[in-house]
């Protein structure tokens, strides 16, 4: 835990205070403390005026969610921020303040947090600190106030002012509802995911001036792509930065300029978020950001998926604290690494599925068939490098609620540094839609060989329901 921040992938969340979709869920204080009691470290505060332009709210700017007092949500960041994690706490802030606006929120920083807030001693960091270095401390990262300036002046000086009223959520330009369908997984329900809201803008007021006050908060200076994804990823010798980017962004970025983006997070940190039409505040693929050394690679913790149990999965690792190590590969300067380069198997994991059992103490007798016992199958697979990506799936038992396999399944794995073991349970059902019955996701590289209890979480990646449910199996590697 010694070694920059910059080396370690951190439990990011987006939009952090909201309870549900992205456009009509309430704000609250409660989704950020559950948050940080999984052991999240990155929450994400969107701030901005308050309909008399007097105070500060936290909501999702141009849609109709509820706002929350963002000094409600400063006392509760400061009250659970350590309760599953003595590592730091980082607070990104989407700005959408003027100066007096910004000098209130400084002084609120200030008397809430007081001596926890880490302030580096120049206005740019030369390196991150540690993890250890900055154990219970806060970190405010957001655009440094210049930045608003210089946006404007590329801008040639356009008026950037935001209609703040929440009496006029949408503002005038045209709305982007779309209806583009996502399915995250065939085993999941498709929704619609619509978003008007366009994340880190740099709009701000056109009168806005420098808060000194404000700017000497902020240690973790961020910003996003300007003149072109090549020269943002450009390595400065005497100061280290957060570069922001969309799920798109990166994935168009890295056919292009992969190893780039690698050399980059090297020293500096890349902070990628879900796409603008995610309403339903669904998550993507965090591998692509993984395998480019992206730190923060920013989820919505309050929805479900496959993808949301992948991000749960990584977090086990390093007990749990919300920093894991990035492994070596990512960290090599000489010969920096490329996923997309053709790979040799490193090791190989072989995993047997011996038995299940628990849910008939965790489930009503009728829960899964209305009269006969459940007919459970398991899938095993392994989710990370494109090359490693598989899926396997054991054959149905039928009318048995502790159900033995003993079958086995081998994986090949190129970059099993990177590698997650992915372990559903489901119920066949004959006419209808499989019924899910538990599942959780593990670090191969944390993986101890040999025969293991396996307890399962719910689809939320949680035990309260599920406190029985555990497969028996058997881990080897090679």
């Amino acid at each position: 835990m010694t070694a920059p921040l910059s080396h370690f992938f951190i439990f990011t969340g987006h939009n952090s205070y909201l309870t549900g979709n992205q456009l009509t869920s309430d704000c609250s204080d409660v989704p950020v403390i559950k948050a940080l009691q999984k052991g999240v470290r990155v929450i994400e505060l969107d701030i901005w005026p308050n309909s008399s332009k007097d105070d500060v709210h936290v909501l999702h700017g141009r849609t109709v969610t509820a706002p929350v007092d963002l000094l409600k949500c400063l006392k509760s960041i400061k009250e659970h921020a350590f309760s599953a994690s003595p590592y730091p706490v980082i607070i990104t802030l989407e700005d959408h303040l003027t100066r007096d606006l910004q000098a209130k929120v400084a002084q609120m920083l200030s008397q809430v947090f007081g001596k926890m807030l880490f302030c580096p001693e120049s206005d740019c960091l030369k390196e991150f600190p540690s993890p250890e270095e900055l154990k219970h401390r806060i970190i405010i990262s957001t655009k440094p106030p210049k930045e608003y300036l210089e946006a404007q002046n590329l801008k040639g000086g356009e008026s950037l002012r935001r209609k703040d009223s929440e009496d006029d959520v949408w503002g005038s330009e045209p709305s982007c509802l779309t209806a583009e369908q996502e399915e995250e997984d065939k085993m999941d329900n498709g929704m619609t995911d619509l978003n008007p809201n366009n994340e880190d803008d740099d709009d701000c007021d056109p009168g806005f001036r420098e808060a000194p006050e404000y700017k000497r908060l902020i240690a973790i200076h961020a910003g996003k792509p300007r003149g072109g994804m090549k020269e943002s990823l450009k390595v400065e010798a005497d100061k280290v930065r957060r570069l922001s980017v969309s799920e798109q962004a990166l994935e168009k970025a890295a056919e292009s300029y992969g190893t780039d983006i690698v050399r980059f997070t090297q020293r500096n940190i890349l902070r990628v978020y879900p796409k603008g039409t995610r309403f339903n505040s669904s998550n993507y693929k965090p591998q692509v950001g993984w395998l480019h050394g992206a730190q923060m690679v920013a989820f919505n913790m309050q929805g479900y998926g496959r993808s949301l149990w992948l991000m749960q999965g990584m977090f086990r690792a390093n007990g749990g604290c919300g920093f894991v190590k990035k492994p070596d590969i990512l960290m090599n300067a000489n010969e920096v690494f490329d996923h997309k380069a053709k790979a040799s198997v490193k090791k190989t994991l072989k995993v047997k599925v011996y038995m299940g059992d628990g849910w008939h103490l965790d489930f009503k007798q009728t829960h899964f068939d209305s009269y006969s016992p459940p007919d459970f199958y398991v899938r095993v697979g392994i989710a990370g490098a494109p090359a490693d990506e598989m899926m396997k799936k054991t054959k149905t038992i039928e009318d048995n609620w502790s159900p033995v396999w003993e079958e086995e399944f081998t994986f090949p794995l190129t970059v099993p540094e990177l590698a997650l073991l992915r372990i559903e349970v489901h119920e066949y059902d004959m006419s209808e839609k499989d019924d899910f019955a538990g599942q959780t996701c593990l670090p191969v590289a944390e993986l101890r060989p040999g025969i293991r209890s396996v307890p399962l979480c719910d689809r939320r990646g949680e035990r309260e329901k599920l406190k029985s449910v555990r497969l028996l199996m058997r881990f080897d590697i090679s």
